[in-house]
């Protein structure tokens, strides 16, 4: 499974009418991990970007098996499945202790400033590795 983990407290401004985290937050909790992993490899988004290249999400599927709530320390595991030079497919989970409370799995692309597609060089790509997980 994945192979980066980050801890998120949750806070009340996230919750719904039902005390649940709205569905919405937990979108934000999955970039926020997979921002995060990149930001422990020494990856910064504004540094690609400043380089040319932009990864962008193409597709999104989040699978809700159990709410959080306010207080609940949750956390963000991800990895990547799929690796290419263009395309990359993510796979995430969110968790309280053992429970899985989300599965995620996001596709992203690698584009120019433009939005066309844009192969990562292998420099690039050898800095992703260490999330790709088996």
């Amino acid at each position: 499974m994945p192979v980066h983990r980050s801890e998120i407290r949750v806070r009340f401004g996230e919750l719904d009418p039902y005390n649940h985290v709205n569905h919405a937050v937990y979108v934000a909790y999955l970039e926020a991990g997979r921002t995060e992993a990149m930001q422990d490899l020494g990856i910064s988004i504004h540094d690609l970007a400043v380089a040319g290249w932009n990864v962008v999400v193409t597709d999104l599927v989040v699978k809700f098996k159990a709410p959080a709530r306010a207080g609940d320390t949750v956390i963000v595991e991800t990895g990547i499945a799929q690796f290419g030079a263009i395309t990359s497919r993510w796979v995430q989970r969110i968790l309280r202790g053992d429970q899985v409370l989300i599965e995620g799995e996001v596709r992203a692309g690698s584009v120019d400033a433009s939005g066309r597609p844009k192969r990562m060089t292998p420099e690039i790509m050898d800095l992703f590795r260490p999330l790709v997980v088996d």
